[in-house]
């Protein structure tokens, strides 16, 4: 029995399957407000509304400047909301969390939704081309089209996303709940320490919180699709770890049952093989072609049953000094009593 710290790394049992969550009617609720808040922000962006307003209120009042003591802390913090840092603890996390459970759906989960991520956000960053605070031209002024990809918030979605995923995965209610409150506290810090530092307008961030929220509400309908990757590679695993291995032949006992042949065409004198016999017809043949080989670099000699019987040239018994050979004359005994 090993008694190594490595022991209580071994594999648990296959844990009971997990239902992903479904498209039920509260999430499909969520899903349709929080797109339509969605919307909102970016009409009310488009057509500079109050809500630019704001966005220049607050960053004329530079956070930074009124709070300068926190600003050392914030700029670690904001390492949650950066991809990499965060996309790496948390697959390293979900990745022990496949090998233990035996299947692939954490990782592949984590990568749909950073995929959606990156198309999502990414699309709407270019198109809309907002520049961020610190490179603003116009005061009131939108700043859009101007070749900046500041609009929405990629620090804040990715921190919904990255940080939600945990709770989307969790086994439980208990840990379900936990998770998403860890989640909304991280993503919501994350969005304003943006602000706080200017890199980022108020709205940049409103609008980071409803795509990385639209993501994480949408990964129900993505589901067949993850279970069909899933099988997929274990499939190709299987075909790889099958890979050059020879086919077992089944050998056939003496006087048992015989795989039945398939019919032999009319008119053909060749035997047709059952696609069954064919490794050990394959296998007799080669161990034929050896024998031949090897019987013909020794010189020919008779076959037994061909041999000439040998009569032996005399009696097989020993000789004794009191028998006689059969046909002959037995010598006389001495009559006792004179």
């Amino acid at each position: 029995m090993r008694t190594d710290i490595f022991a209580r790394l071994d594999r648990e049992p296959e844990p009971p399957k997990i239902e992903p969550p479904r498209m039920s009617r509260h999430r499909i609720a969520l899903f349709g407000g929080t797109l339509a808040f969605y919307l909102a922000i970016v009409i009310a962006v488009l057509v500079s509304s109050w809500l630019v307003t704001l966005d220049w209120k607050v960053m004329l009042f530079r956070p930074y400047q009124q709070w300068p003591e926190i600003h050392a802390f914030l700029d670690y913090y904001i390492v949650l909301g950066q991809r990499g840092p965060t996309a790496t603890m948390v697959a390293c996390w979900l990745g022990w969390r496949s090998w233990r459970q035996h299947t692939l759906r954490p990782l592949l989960t984590l990568g749909a939704a950073l995929l959606l991520l990156n198309v999502t956000v990414g699309a709407v960053k270019i198109g809309l081309g907002r520049l961020g605070p610190h490179y603003a031209t116009q005061i009131g002024s939108a700043e859009l089209f101007a070749g900046g990809d500041i609009f929405p918030s990629g620090h804040t979605a990715n921190a919904v996303v990255t940080w939600g995923i945990l709770a989307y995965l969790a086994t439980t209610p208990r840990a379900r709940r936990y998770l998403s409150a860890m989640s909304a506290i991280v993503s919501l810090g994350v969005g304003l320490t943006t602000v706080y530092l200017g890199t980022h307008w108020l709205s940049d961030v409103l609008l980071g919180w409803a795509a990385g929220l639209l993501i994480m509400l949408g990964l129900p309908w993505v589901e067949p699709l993850i279970t069909r990757a899933e099988a997929w590679i274990f499939a190709q695993r299987d075909n790889l770890r099958g890979f050059g291995r020879p086919v077992p032949s089944v050998p056939v006992a003496a006087g048992g049952p015989r795989p039945a042949l398939p019919p032999q065409p009319a008119g053909s004198d060749t035997p047709v093989q059952s696609p069954a016999l064919e490794p050990a017809v394959a296998g007799a043949a080669g161990a034929t072609a050896t024998r031949s080989r090897a019987h013909a670099s020794h010189p020919a000699h008779v076959v037994r049953s061909e041999r000439t019987p040998v009569t032996p040239a005399g009696s097989r018994r020993p000789p004794h000094a009191d028998r006689t050979p059969r046909g002959g004359t037995s010598p006389a005994r001495p009559v006792a009593g004179g």
